[in-house]
């Protein structure tokens, strides 16, 4: 079951471009459920604590999806020992998922204690299975800083719900500060990924298919929320209205960095840092569209209600999240933004100001308004300026184009 050598795991050279196996669409598929958790928590206690606490276990969750797809990005998933690495993260994030509602009560073990066998075992099982020294070493790198987060990550699960968001913080943080800076280790250096070649194909790919469930919750969200009241005429117009910014977050991440960016990747100077970047502007852009999956459970189940403020910050944040990602996909894919992303930000946190007063199906035609406005905006900039990829490089500042 060895991991074989060569241009599929060798640092420095490129594989047989592949497109993602079925067992990493089956790894996407406990993600519908994961998103689905993390929804229901948040609408179950909707204030900033919840929130942050939320967004802690999302960036937790996150992060065990990027680190296999940049596992499975160097490795042919194929391979049998690539499945069953595939395959137990599955099992662990299935198992994290179940533990989300109560992560900060009696479940804060089981969460903290998969993510960290996950997060230990996968370098492990590399450097069991790799042939390649250099290859072994990245994995040491990996496994030096898993145990180092670990401790927070365990500790927290045996404290106070308080003291636990803060030590999960400080873990997540960890594992997120140890990939911004390439892994450094004592003796061995810094792992190098960002010289390393990526395959840019399977990478955007991946990125896709998982904005793409992500869109596809908010979908399932609304159908099991208007199930149990039929197509009552309030109700459906709440779904409609829903349904219609979902499809709007689709048309604006699609047209058209989303489309070139595998194109961006490849032809950049530093394709790995290329790759990150987009990385992070995805897990904004999966953030907005939770937050726009609780927005649509509200609405459906209070169309014409009191409009509370939270609700009205989380119907508008959940685009305004969205476009803030895809602002950075923009910087990412040509070098710059487009207008049209922070007028559309400005746009909606001035109606978040205003719209109280209004039902909060009125609050998401409003939402809905400014992402048409901002969806339009895309088709006409690109018809009057088009333009071809032009991807970041490290320490290259965004400029603001229409």
């Amino acid at each position: 079951m060895a991991v074989e050598s060569g241009a599929g795991e060798h640092p420095g050279t490129y594989r047989q471009s592949q497109r993602a196996g079925f067992v990493e669409l089956l790894f996407d598929v406990v993600f519908v459920f994961a998103f689905t958790r993390l929804a229901d928590r948040m609408v179950a206690d909707l204030t900033w604590r919840s929130a942050y606490a939320t967004f802690v276990l999302t960036l937790a969750l996150w992060w065990v999806w990027y680190r296999l797809v940049w596992a499975t990005n160097r490795y042919d998933s194929t391979r049998p020992a690539i499945q069953v690495l595939v395959i137990g993260t599955t099992l662990g994030s299935l198992l994290m998922a179940i533990a989300v509602p109560g992560a900060y009560g009696d479940s804060g073990l089981l969460f903290a204690g998969v993510y960290v066998a996950i997060q230990i075992a996968r370098p492990l099982w590399i450097i069991v299975v790799g042939t390649n020294k250099e290859v072994r070493l990245v994995s040491v790198r990996n496994l030096f800083w898993a145990l180092i987060s670990a401790v927070p990550w365990i500790a927290g699960a045996f404290t106070p719900s308080g003291a636990r968001v803060a030590l999960w913080s400080v873990a997540v943080g960890l594992d997120y500060i140890a990939g911004v800076f390439d892994y450094p280790t004592p003796r061995l250096g810094r792992a190098g990924f960002r010289a390393h070649p990526i395959q840019e194909d399977h990478l955007t790919e991946r990125y896709r298919q998982l904005l793409i469930i992500a869109l596809g919750e908010t979908i399932l969200i609304s159908g099991i929320q208007i199930s149990p009241y039929g197509l009552e005429r309030d109700r459906a117009a709440a779904l409609l209205v829903s349904f219609a910014i979902t499809v709007l977050l689709w048309q604006i991440y699609f047209y058209r960095a989303g489309e070139l960016l595998a194109v961006a990747i490849a032809s950049a100077q530093s394709p790995a840092y290329v790759g990150r970047l987009a990385s992070y502007a995805h897990l904004i852009m999966v953030t907005g569209v939770g937050l726009s999956a609780v927005g649509d459970e509200l609405i459906i189940s209070h169309p014409l209600g009191h409009t509370e403020r939270p609700w009205v910050l989380v119907i508008f944040g959940g685009p305004a999240v969205f476009l803030l990602g895809r602002a950075l996909l923009d910087y990412v894919t040509f070098s710059h933004v487009s207008w049209s992303r922070p007028i559309g930000l400005l746009t909606l946190a001035i109606l978040a100001l205003v719209t109280l007063p209004l039902p909060p199906v009125l609050v998401a035609v409003a939402a809905a308004a400014v992402l048409t406005g901002v969806a339009i905006s895309n088709v006409i900039s690109w018809r009057l300026f088009p333009r071809v990829p032009k991807p970041a490089a490290p320490g290259q500042m965004a400029s603001y184009r229409p």
